[in-house]
């Protein structure tokens, strides 16, 4: 798989279909979630530079429809997505990377005692 980031948009959308695991165009526009709802032809464009350019989806045929599903699992895209982000904005420092989602995000306790856990 490519290093490839996604867009918002794309991502919106890759997230529905690891959530649904396959669907098609209809499907990702009733499980939007929020609104404005986008124009089908906007999902359509989106899957397709997904599929096409991209790499993350692939499709089955069904007459003149398509149904979609990841080709790349969500946990494989934060991973290439945490490691762009690692090399690129942080400079390779991890505890840059942890010290910025600890500074920007109220954690919990509970969060503080899972990351001391995986740390230990």
């Amino acid at each position: 798989m490519a290093k490839k980031i996604l867009t918002p948009l794309e991502l919106k959308v890759m997230n529905i279909l690891w959530t649904l695991e396959k669907a098609f165009i209809k499907d990702i526009l009733k499980h939007w979630g929020e609104e404005p709802v986008p124009a089908y032809n906007t999902v359509s464009t989106i899957v397709r530079i997904l599929a096409e350019k991209k790499g993350f989806i692939d499709y089955e045929a069904h007459g003149r429809t398509h149904e979609y599903f990841p080709v790349i699992s969500r946990e494989d895209y934060q991973g290439t997505f945490l490691n762009n982000a690692l090399k690129n904005v942080f400079k390779g420092s991890v505890s840059s990377l942890v010290s910025a989602l600890i500074d920007n995000k109220d954690v919990s306790k509970t969060e503080l005692e899972e990351l001391k856990k995986l740390i230990n």
